[in-house]
């Protein structure tokens, strides 16, 4: 009988396993069908290959190494599963000049679109929210496009702990090598997120851009897409004069966290540093928020008032925001009058949490900061089918597919924890999970095997 027991759990490993993979296809075919007019069919079945591989191999250090992600090209009939063999046709795909990176920025951007549309046809506020990283390469020296860039592990190494740890803070931030980053996502004031935009850029070298041209490039591009249908939500990065021109110029909707130490005029015309403005007034709106980071209800005080800044002509508003004994100070050109509007935006603020834990999930469990990659264009690729499979994970997040998220779960990554039974959005676990289920399923990609659809439909007609 436990024979029995131990054949059946196996078969519905192979189910699931199967399902998911035909999933996996059916989201990237409107990319594929662009790359068959572009590589050949071989370099087509390496880029789905090459993605599933990122799925099974989670290694922090070594996941994105060619050596590596050859050595997973296994399963497929007819192809050899030596991992040199694989590598060297990894390394074709990459080195091939018949594609770019800005076929993979379209598709996220189509995907991102979807979302617009669906959130917009349920009367929902649709954020864009966005933010820049880094990817730091400590110990790279020759390769194209490095930069200095700041470094946040050295910043989060280096902190004090309390009764452990002291180190004097440091008077200037450590400086490594890297790439700049710049991402944007689409989202509702609810549910999962997609992708927008995922850039990576370079200061120095022949493809040196600076920071503020690569995101007002990005920025128009959504303008362009969307018009006045987001509602844009940036960090304290963006607190500057010259950003309140952009987004004046292209009559964007928006908020900012800004620095305290700036100055605008009150309503009295007075020109004061932004703490001054609020400094004495008893904050008007009390509540309890939940925080994401610790589980807990936590209290939380706001008060807002007009401003105006010499850089943007129409008024703006500050709402004052005190919780976890820090101050924010929101700016934004939405119309507050009452005590109702001024709590939306702070909610629409706190949205903004979910492009770290984005930046968060591709460093750390998607192994971002492993490529070994000299020339920059390759390095660009590679990054961008990363993004693709995070994009993946995500687009398995929709509620659609809850019952075939819940089996993958239970099979090869089980919880009887309350914290991760009740989780709303099980990145880490999925990935794992689909690790596990694709370390021995004999997958069928049909996609690999099946002529494009536009040749297959020229036969079909040419037979009738």
């Amino acid at each position: 009988m436990q024979y029995d027991i131990l054949e059946e759990k196996e078969q519905a490993c192979q189910l699931v396993s199967q399902q998911i993979a035909q999933e996996l296809e059916s989201f990237l075919t409107p990319l594929l069908i662009v790359l068959d007019r572009l590589l050949d069919k071989r370099l087509v079945r390496t880029f789905v290959q090459c993605c599933i591989a990122i799925v099974r191999f989670r290694n922090s250090k070594q996941a994105l190494l060619l050596s590596e992600l050859g050595s997973y090209l296994d399963g497929v009939r007819g192809l050899s599963m030596s991992a040199p063999a694989g590598t060297k046709r990894v390394g074709n795909l990459l080195r091939s000049i018949k594609w770019t990176v800005s076929s993979i920025d379209q598709f996220l951007l189509e995907e991102a679109d979807q979302e617009v549309k669906k959130l917009k046809t349920q009367g929902k506020r649709i954020l864009c929210i966005w933010d820049g990283s880094v990817v730091e390469k400590p110990e790279s020296r020759a390769i194209e496009g490095l930069c200095p860039v700041t470094s946040s592990k050295a910043k989060r190494l280096s902190r004090s702990s309390k009764g452990l740890v002291f180190n004097m803070p440091a008077k200037r931030p450590v400086m490594v090598a890297g790439m700049q980053w710049t991402g944007a996502l689409i989202a509702g004031m609810e549910g999962t997120i997609k992708v927008a935009f995922m850039s990576w850029w370079t200061t120095k070298g022949d493809y040196a851009t600076k920071m503020r041209i690569q995101e007002e490039e990005l920025l128009r591009t959504s303008v362009r897409k969307w018009g006045d249908l987001l509602f844009h939500v940036f960090d304290r990065g963006y607190a500057s004069g010259p950003w309140l021109q952009l987004l004046q110029t292209l009559r964007v909707k928006f908020v900012i966290r800004w620095k305290k130490g700036h100055y605008f005029r009150d309503a009295k015309g007075e020109k004061r540093k932004l703490w001054q403005i609020g400094q004495g007034k008893r904050y008007i709106g009390h509540k309890l928020i939940f925080d994401q980071e610790t589980g807990i209800k936590l209290p939380c005080d706001i008060w807002w008032t007009p401003v105006w800044h010499p850089s943007y002509s129409y008024q703006l508003y500050v709402v004052k925001v005190r919780v976890r004994k820090k101050v924010w100070y929101l700016i934004t050109n939405e119309r507050i009058t009452t005590e109702e509007q001024a709590w939306e935006i702070v909610f629409l603020y706190r949205r903004r949490w979910q492009i770290e834990t984005s930046f968060r999930y591709e460093k750390s469990e998607l192994a971002l900061e492993s490529p070994r990659i000299w020339s920059f264009e390759n390095r660009l690729k590679l990054l961008g089918m990363v993004t693709l499979v995070y994009a993946f994970l995500l687009h398995l997040l929709d509620p659609v597919y809850k019952e075939l998220i819940q089996s993958a779960l239970l099979l090869k990554c089980h919880r009887t924890g309350k914290r991760y039974q009740q989780a709303l959005v099980p990145l880490y676990r999925l990935r794992w999970a689909l690790s596990r289920l694709w370390e021995k399923a004999h997958l069928t990609l049909q996609r690999l095997y099946s002529p494009p659809h536009e040749v297959l439909r020229q036969f079909l007609a040419i037979s009738g």
